[in-house]
């Protein structure tokens, strides 16, 4: 059964701090405990994705299938990861972004945070709007997720 806590849905319109930190939606505010690890990553659409503790350890183990002896795999895990960061919320239920996530996803002043249902991104909202405006004309791949959904 999915958690209402941990399900992450809508859009929302954040200042970026002179500290570098973003508030999130009341609903998707996690705590500092260590057992309950967010994952930040940098997405290749040039944005952040925030994966919440559930999903961390399906990654977790995915990662753990690839051998040591994949040089391939290897490689792009420490690739992926070493550009990752742990997040935990401040007592206002704000995260703080660091350096290489907040230059790869060229967050100033503003930033959008959007909901992918399991997992949330961070995006420049520039950028988010190129995003999503790009997908103009591309009803047949909607369609096809829809349907992977059972929607």
């Amino acid at each position: 059964m999915v958690e209402a806590s941990s399900i992450y849905v809508g859009e929302h319109v954040r200042s970026v701090d002179a500290k570098a930190r973003v508030a999130l939606p009341a609903k998707w505010r996690f705590g500092t405990e260590q057992d309950r690890v967010y994952l930040a990553l940098p997405n290749p659409s040039g944005c952040i994705t925030i994966y919440p503790p559930s999903m961390v350890e399906k990654l977790s183990l995915k990662a753990a299938e690839i051998s040591l002896g994949d040089d391939v795999g290897q490689k792009i895990l420490t690739k992926l990861f070493s550009k990752a960061d742990q997040l935990t919320c401040d007592s206002q239920g704000r995260v703080q972004i660091n350096k290489f996530l907040l230059t790869h996803a060229d967050l100033q002043r503003d930033a959008v945070v959007v909901g992918n249902f399991v997992t949330f991104s961070i995006w420049n909202p520039g950028r988010y709007e190129k995003y999503i405006g790009s997908e103009s004309g591309k009803g047949d791949e909607t369609n096809k997720i829809l349907t992977k959904l059972g929607l």
